[in-house]
Parts: C-alpha cells; sequence; structure tokens
C-alpha cells in the first residue's frame, strides 16, 4: 500500500505518541512489548532449526519460582543433577575418544584431558579451562564435558578445574583455586605456551582470574577464551530483557540464576570487578576470543566485555552464532555452527599461542 510522506510522518508521530503514552500508564521508563511469536531462526542451518524447533518453549513463571530456599535445599538440587552431568560428560569422552585422568595440582583437584591426537602446533601447549554452571553446578567430572570437545575440536591437551563451589565455599575459592593452579602450571610451562578460558561461570572465572594475576603481578596466559561469560553478576544488560524466554538454557536472569550469584558471592557486593569482571581494568590482557547467540541471555555480557577489551587496546574477536542460545555450542555440539565455532577458536589459538 502507498503512503506519502506526509501521512507516512503523522503515522510515526501517532505511534510515538502511543509509546509514550504506554509508558506513563505502565509507570516505568521502559517499554511493554506485545506477546511474541518466537519461530525457529530462519538464518540458521536446518539441523539448527529442526533442534530448536523440537523444543517445548522455555516456562519463565517457573524458572523464576526455582530457588533454594536455603542451603539443604542447594545441596539437594546440586545433587540431583550431579550424576546426570557426570554420565553425559563421560559419554561424550568416550564418543570422541579423549583421555581423562584425574588429579591433583597445588592442592586442587583436576582433570587432565588429552585428544586422541594432538596437533603438532600444540604439543607444547596448555588450555586451562574453567567450567560453567553458575558457580554452583558442573563439579567433578562433570566438568569435562566442555574440556572435552575443546580437546577433540582443537588438538590440544586440556586441563580442567575442578574448584571449590558454593554453598560450602563462596567466593573467593573458586578464583583462589584457578589461581593456585595457574601459579603451579608457571614451574611447567611458559606462560606464553598457556591459554584460558570457558563457558559461562567458567568465562567469567577467567576473566577475573586475569585480573587476579595482574594484581600479583604474574605473567599472563597468552590467549583467552570467553564463551559467553557469565561477566556481571548484578544482571545488568540489554539481553537480559530482550532474551529472556527466548533462550531455552538459562531462560530468564531471575530465579535460580540471581539466587546462584548471591549464593556464590556471600555477603560481597555484586559488582565487584573479582565477582563482576565487566567492571575491571583490561589493560595487558592477552587477545581474546569472545562468543554468544542471538538467542543468549548473556549477549550484553559478551558485547560489553568484547567493547572493554577493545577501548583497553586488546586484541578481541567477536562471534554472534544466528539462532543461538546460552552456550548452545556445547549442547549442540553436531551443528554446523558449532564446528564453525570450535574452527574459530583453533584458528584464534593457532595464531595466538607460539
Amino acid at each position: 500500500m502507498y503512503i506519502n510522506m506526509k501521512k507516512r510522518t503523522l503515522l510515526l508521530v501517532i505511534c510515538s505518541g502511543l509509546l509514550s503514552i504506554g509508558v506513563v500508564f505502565a509507570g516505568q521508563s521502559g517499554w511493554t512489548l506485545p506477546q511474541r511469536f518466537l519461530p525457529p531462526p530462519e538464518g540458521a542451518s536446518a539441523p539448527l532449526q529442526k533442534a530448536i524447533a523440537s523444543l517445548p518453549a522455555p516456562d519463565v513463571a517457573m524458572v523464576h519460582q526455582l530457588v533454594p530456599a536455603n542451603e539443604k535445599e542447594w545441596r539437594k538440587l546440586i545433587d540431583s543433577t550431579r550424576e546426570q552431568s557426570i554420565r553425559k560428560a563421560r559419554e561424550l569422552a568416550r564418543n570422541l575418544s579423549v583421555k581423562v585422568e584425574q588429579r591433583v595440582l597445588a592442592g586442587v583437584p583436576v582433570f587432565s584431558v588429552t585428544p586422541s591426537r594432538v596437533m603438532p602446533q600444540h604439543k607444547n601447549h596448555l588450555f586451562l579451562h574453567l567450567h560453567g554452571g553458575a558457580y554452583v553446578f558442573n563439579g567433578s567430572e562433570a566438568a569435562t564435558y566442555e574440556a572435552a570437545l575443546i580437546a577433540d575440536r582443537i588438538g590440544i591437551p586440556v586441563l580442567s578445574v575442578d574448584y571449590r563451589m558454593p554453598p560450602d565455599h563462596p567466593f573467593p575459592a573458586a578464583l583462589d583455586d584457578a589461581v593456585a593452579v595457574y601459579r603451579e602450571l608457571l614451574k611447567q610451562y611458559p606462560a606464553g605456551s598457556l591459554a584460558i578460558g570457558g563457558t559461562s561461570a567458567g568465562g567469567g572465572l577467567a576473566l577475573a582470574t586475569l585480573l587476579r594475576l595482574k594484581e600479583l603481578d604474574l605473567p599472563l596466559p597468552a590467549a583467552l577464551f570467553g564463551g559467553t561469560p557469565w561477566s556481571d553478576l548484578t544482571l545488568t544488560g540489554d539481553s537480559y530483557h530482550l532474551n529472556e524466554g527466548a533462550d531455552h538454557v538459562l531462560v530468564t536472569g531471575e530465579g535460580l540464576l540471581a539466587s546462584a550469584a548471591r549464593l556464590y558471592a556471600g555477603d560481597r557486593d555484586l559488582a565487584e570487578p573479582l565477582l563482576s569482571p565487566v567492571h575491571g581494568d583490561y589493560s595487558g590482557f592477552p587477545p581474546a576470543i569472545l562468543v554468544s547467540g542471538t538467542r543468549d541471555l548473556f549477549l550484553s555480557n559478551t558485547v560489553r566485555v568484547y567493547q572493554k577489551l577493545r577501548a583497553a587496546g586488546v586484541p578481541a574477536r567477536l562471534e554472534v552464532f544466528e539462532g543461538f542460545s546460552h552456550g548452545d555450542y556445547l549442547s549442540m555440539y553436531q551443528t554446523p555452527e558449532s564446528r564453525q565455532m570450535f574452527k574459530a577458536l583453533s584458528e584464534f589459538l593457532n595464531s595466538h599461542l607460539p
């Protein structure tokens, strides 16, 4: 239908006026959007579209209510998920033919994850992996799930840290464990042959670890991988609102996620840089690759870290995948998008590890 410029301008004015009235009625400074229909992402690969279409719509209200009332309920929830997560990690390791060995380094339990074939360029390198799980889940052998994928897809030896977690060990226990393991690794490896990273809480912890290493005046690793990092525990960021209910993994920042952040932080200010490293000083950081997706609740976390790295003069690469929710490159690791992500990570590590 043809609309001349005068009518078009009038329509825009009317629409703008209605929007303003809506904001006044709502008594808020934001917008109230109507209920949305969300089709599978048409720009994504057919396997990813099919995988997303097969999932039920996330239940935001249910996740809002999924808040353990006390430490006993937290332990029950953690225990109920542990065995299933361990089984998944073991099954993946078998399927990928990676070797997983548990040991202790600097008093911290760790897992050495070795691919069936170490690429020649990585025979003297090590990837220090920090697992995700909102700082409360994926302990023990479950920590090796992502580590196995990194080892297999990159052809690099990986050391995954089974760091201490709440409710028994809140902040800074996880950070102390990561730093202790890194210190010990410096006795065996030059810093320039090490990479560090992880997904979600693991990505946030990797950023916090680098901030702490700077404080301690220790040499930093050569490369950083931040997979959709939980870089802001205050739940600040546009995507927390835009992608609520669209992210089939995290679903919403309220409820379980917010409760986990408080459990991890204890009585500390959630905005402290070692808790929310998006507020830290990134000067001197190693080159970084950051990964997220268009439906990721942590998309803003990832973008804000990327922008801060670039502002600090750090070489940084940002990979955002159409249709991915939080960490889908791990759970949907057979999709073309996941393979593309690990190809990008491989290229990045090849470029920055000597």
